[in-house]
């Protein structure tokens, strides 16, 4: 899968090297939207790059202020911080971005895509545990 990537989102692959509370931002497409009666307003997406899937965690004041992205959108950029449970990994949202427009560019003859999973960079262990924030990066 080629997907158009926003320069700022991390890749799924190497979110298992990015420490607990570290902000930063992941795109993928909707694989799952689920709003269980019993989690209180709570959403969960998976999303879906070409390296793998984030689990994504919308409390609900976060998901009535991004509701549309949420429900419509087809392609997301979620920024967030994460979060760790024994060996999972997810992204608590703190912003979530509708970017489905990105895949009218497949169909362009045009179109060249970002990195490739091999040739993408991992996070700067040293930016991310010194406290920085990648959301720096975003426009």
């Amino acid at each position: 899968m080629l997907l158009p990537r926003p320069p700022s989102a991390l890749v799924a692959a190497h979110l298992d090297r990015v420490p607990p509370g570290a902000r930063i931002a992941v795109a993928g497409l909707v694989l799952v939207r689920q709003r269980p009666g019993t989690a209180k307003g709570v959403v969960f997406l998976t999303l879906e790059d070409e390296t793998g899937v984030v689990n994504v965690v919308i409390w609900r004041k976060v998901f009535e202020r991004f509701r549309r992205a949420v429900i419509a959108g087809r392609l997301l950029r979620v920024t967030g911080r994460v979060e760790r449970q024994g060996d999972v990994r997810h992204l608590v949202a703190e912003r979530i971005e509708d970017i489905s427009d990105l895949l009218d560019r497949l169909a362009d003859p045009g179109f060249a895509p970002g990195p490739t999973p091999a040739r993408a960079q991992p996070p700067c262990a040293s930016r991310l545990s010194s406290g920085a924030s990648a959301r720096s990066n975003l426009p």
